[in-house]
Parts: C-alpha cells; structure tokens; sequence
C-alpha cells in the first residue's frame, strides 16, 4: 500500500469501526475516479475489513480484530461522519 493510499485506508477502517456498515456503502464509500487508488481492495488484502452475509441486513462490512489494532498503532479515534476519500 502506498503513502497516499495508506491515509484512505485509514478513514475507510475508521469509518467502518464505528458500527458495521452495508457492502453498498462502503462501495461508495471507497469509491474514487482514480483506478490506482484501491482502498477497499487494500484494507480487505490487509485484513482489515471484513464482508459478512447476515440474512435479515444482507452484505455487511466489519473491522477485524487486525483493523482494530490497526487503527490503535496509529493512534486513530473512531470517527463518526462519512470518510473523507478524494482521487
């Protein structure tokens, strides 16, 4: 994962640990009209992120154990608004 890429990882997990969020919207989350930048693609490889199917709530994204101590080696708070990802 590169530089730039590392900071929107870091939103994204930030996001997410807050309370588990729908497939579609972390889609939309991570979304950026730059195709080198794979955030979802780089916090899922890492193990970050998880996708889980729930029956009544359908495709759900939740931090793993790995993002929570991802997110406490770089100090990061839980953050509550949307991730600030920009291409």
């Amino acid at each position: 994962m590169g530089m730039a890429n590392a900071a929107l990882v870091l939103d994204l997990v930030q996001w997410v640990a807050v309370q588990p969020r729908s497939y579609e919207d972390v889609m939309a989350a991570g979304r950026t009209s730059c195709p080198r930048l794979t955030i979802r693609e780089d916090a899922v490889e890492q193990n970050l992120l998880r996708r889980e199917n729930l029956d009544a709530l359908g495709a759900m994204v939740r931090v793993t154990p790995r993002g929570l101590m991802f997110l406490l080696l770089r100090g990061a708070r839980r953050q509550a608004d949307r991730p600030k990802i920009r291409s």
